[in-house]
C-alpha cells in the first residue's frame, strides 16, 4: 500500500518560496536546508511518518510550466482570511475565468508560480 509522503514543488528562489510556505502553513524545516533542497514538515510532525504530508522545495534550472498539471488545495475554515493572509504573505491571485458559478475555492500561486486553491470548508468540519 503506497501513502503520499512527500509533495514537491519546483522553485527558483528557495529562501522565498521557503518563507512563504512555513508561514502559510505553519511548517518547519525537518533539516537544514541545502542550496537547492528543503523538507518542509507540520510543525507536530515527528519524523516521515508522522501526521500530516511533507512539502519539499527544489530549485530547478527551468520555467513553470502553466497552466501547471498539479496542485495542492488547501482547505480554509475562514476563505476570505486565509486568502487575504496568503496576499499578503506573497501569494499572487491567478486572472482565472473557469470558475463555476458555485465555486467554493479560489486560485493562488505562491511566490514562485505554484498554483494552490483555497477552498472554503467553513460549513463542514476540516479533514
Amino acid at each position: 500500500m503506497l501513502s503520499i509522503g512527500t509533495i514537491v514543488l519546483t522553485v527558483e528562489d528557495i529562501v522565498r518560496a521557503g518563507d512563504f510556505w512555513r508561514a502559510a502553513l505553519g511548517y518547519v524545516n525537518r533539516n537544514e536546508p541545502s542550496e537547492d533542497w528543503v523538507i518542509l514538515d507540520p510543525a507536530d510532525k515527528s519524523g516521515w511518518d508522522g501526521p500530516g504530508t511533507s512539502i519539499a522545495l527544489s530549485v530547478t534550472g527551468y520555467p513553470q510550466h502553466y497552466p501547471p498539471r498539479i496542485h495542492l488545495d488547501l482547505y480554509a475554515q475562514d476563505q476570505g482570511a486565509e486568502i487575504r493572509r496568503l496576499l499578503a504573505l506573497g501569494a499572487h491571485e491567478v486572472d482565472w475565468h473557469g470558475y463555476p458559478p458555485d465555486a467554493d475555492y479560489v486560485v493562488l500561486e505562491d511566490t514562485e508560480g505554484n498554483r494552490f486553491c483555497v477552498v472554503d470548508v467553513g460549513d463542514r468540519p476540516a479533514p
